[in-house]
């Protein structure tokens, strides 16, 4: 929720659409990452209705005026079956509008921190994605940080561990990763998001003034809290960065 970026200092995920209306913006107490919306915005439309241009002036008043912006997704195109059954498009054409949005981001505001997504099905689709990159110019191997999309709904698959491993090089965000999936996956992860804790609220009854925990700040951090603690238990060695979404 956007008024939780003023209550606390841990890493935060929110999305767009949750700001894009509101008037005034929540002064940020710690480092936040900024989801462009485009799962609920394709969904409903099957294309892009925010305009580059619009999308980058959102992006630099959240900048301005929230703070400590770490950094934005673009406006890339997922590859999950149903949606391309939405969009009437096909894996390649929905990789080759993931890069050119993220140029024109870059091209339009250069000194906004926008980083590129890998998406793609099947392992020969990501690689392929990366490969495009290459060729547009973009080093993914020198980027800070690269999100990997299209995973949320198979993380506890053998093929996501694959298609994870093959990018070892990458420093990899893993968006809406799941408990199960963070679990299996997270020696590869630099940093992931999850609302698998509002999923889970939604079914605990709220001793906080709500009905459940669904939208519920000091369950969403107890839930953080139970996850950094069981990578502390697996003495995992990279940096894992779980931001709450």
């Amino acid at each position: 929720m956007p008024s939780w970026l003023e209550q606390v200092d841990v890493g935060l995920m929110v999305s767009h659409r949750r700001l894009l209306d509101r008037r005034r913006l929540p002064r940020a107490l710690g480092p936040w990452v900024l989801d462009s919306g485009g799962f609920t915005e394709l969904s409903m439309f099957g294309e892009w209705q925010t305009t580059p241009t619009a999308y980058v002036a959102a992006v630099r008043r959240y900048a301005d005026e929230i703070g400590n912006l770490e950094w934005a997704a673009p406006q890339d195109w997922m590859c999950e079956p149903f949606m391309l059954e939405r969009t009437g498009l096909d894996v390649a054409e929905h990789q080759r509008r993931t890069i050119a949005n993220l140029v024109e981001l870059r091209t339009l505001a250069p000194d906004l921190p926008f980083v590129p997504v890998l998406q793609g099905w099947t392992l020969d689709d990501y690689l392929n994605h990366a490969d495009a990159y290459t060729a547009a110019g973009i080093d993914l191997v020198r980027e800070f940080l690269v999100g990997l999309g299209s995973v949320c709904r198979r993380q506890g698959t053998a093929e996501i561990a694959r298609i994870v491993c093959a990018f070892t090089p990458l420093r990899l965000h893993g968006f809406g990763m799941k408990a199960r999936g963070i679990t299996r996956i997270r020696p590869w992860l630099t940093s992931a998001d999850s609302l698998a804790w509002s999923l889970r609220g939604r079914h605990t009854v709220c001793t906080h003034g709500a009905k459940t925990c669904a939208n519920c700040l000091p369950f969403a951090l107890a839930w953080r809290r139970a996850m950094l603690e069981r990578r502390a238990r697996h003495g995992v060695q990279l940096v894992l960065g779980e931001w709450a979404s």
